[in-house]
């Protein structure tokens, strides 16, 4: 049964009135208002802070702010409070990206969601985890299982692999088999990288990439290459790529423009860019990737690595922390009751 808001409620919602540093993010008191048909309303419990969060605040991601006071935050689990058509007061839901952050937001104690973007969260499965998989679990399974067909066998790049989207990989490479080469600047990370079960890391900073996987894959390279930092360093990334091959752009870490390799690299291997939203938005897509998941936390095989975990009212150090880079794995956010 749903309940009705009370007028003027209001829930603490974290917000920017302009674009800038992670000092900008402020903690506010917003009224919360009634969600529409097609929406929810809940009780967040649990965020997931993602890079697209912060290039939006830094107005450097690909949707531009268009009207201040902006919301931020796409991933989320909690608890229904007022339900649509399949979801019911008092259930356990997550949020998962795919909408845009001009629309909704969930950095908050109590959000307005899109229902369409929501998904019932099993009794077994915590708020923290059910916050933390959606955007990189989704984002790897999508590019790689969904589009690619990765199988047993396949060798598989994957860059900025400390990153949750990256350990994500990792996993569901192991999962299917295939064999997950993990890439890092520098070698802090490497141990950390083959303890997450990456069979092969290669840093960047004393190593040639596209040489070494070649070297690892005795001369062919490598099915996939799962970039998430785009720019001109996709030219050598590309000639790590294995005849009948794809090289996969998912981020933006680099700003500068990605260009299109010379045909002479890529006659025979294909390159394309991959946003989460190839899954989220489409229902039939999403239930796969869903039911993939889901089985994956049951059976222990997907784990997610949650590194560290904020109040709500520490937000900005929240936004801080992803950008100074030192992370492997999920940043959390968790919101008292």
């Amino acid at each position: 049964m749903a309940t009705e808001l009370r007028e003027n409620d209001v829930a603490k919602t974290v917000r920017f009135h302009e674009i800038g540093g992670p000092e900008v993010l402020r903690l506010e008191d917003v009224e919360l208002g009634e969600p529409g048909p097609d929406e929810l309303a809940i009780r967040v419990d649990a965020i997931g802070v993602n890079r697209a969060e912060v290039l939006f605040r830094s107005g450097e991601y690909v949707e531009p702010v268009k009207e201040f006071p902006a919301l931020l935050g796409l991933e989320a689990s909690g608890v229904v409070e007022i339900g649509a058509p399949g979801f019911e007061t008092g259930q356990p839901v997550s949020v998962v990206p795919g909408f845009s952050p001009n629309d909704y937001g969930v950095y908050a104690e109590r959000a307005i969601v899109p229902a369409a973007h929501v998904l019932h969260r099993p009794d077994d499965i915590d708020a923290i985890t059910g916050a933390a998989v959606w955007m990189p679990y989704v984002t790897a399974y999508g590019a790689l299982i969904e589009i690619g067909d990765m199988r047993a066998g396949d060798t598989v790049v994957l860059t900025a692999a400390s990153s949750s989207v990256g350990l994500a990989a990792i996993q569901i490479a192991n999962r299917v088999g295939a064999v997950p080469i993990a890439t890092t600047r520098t070698a802090a990370k490497k141990q950390a990288l083959l303890d997450a079960g990456a069979h092969h890391v290669i840093v960047t900073e004393e190593e040639d990439v596209a040489a070494r996987v070649r070297e690892l894959t005795g001369g062919q390279g490598a099915r996939f290459v799962f970039d998430a930092i785009g720019g001109p360093g996709v030219l050598d990334l590309a000639t790590a790529v294995a005849q009948d091959g794809t090289l996969f752009i998912y981020g933006m870490l680099d700003p500068r423009d990605t260009p299109y390799p010379p045909l002479s690299i890529m006659r025979g291997r294909g390159m394309r860019s991959f946003t989460q939203g190839e899954i989220t938005r489409d229902p039939a897509r999403l239930r796969r990737a869903e039911a993939f998941v889901i089985s994956g936390l049951r059976t222990g095989t997907l784990v997610p690595v949650v590194d560290r975990v904020f109040d709500l009212d520490e937000i900005a150090d929240a936004h801080r922390y992803m950008e100074a880079g030192g992370q492997v794995g999920k940043i959390m956010v968790t919101v008292k009751h």
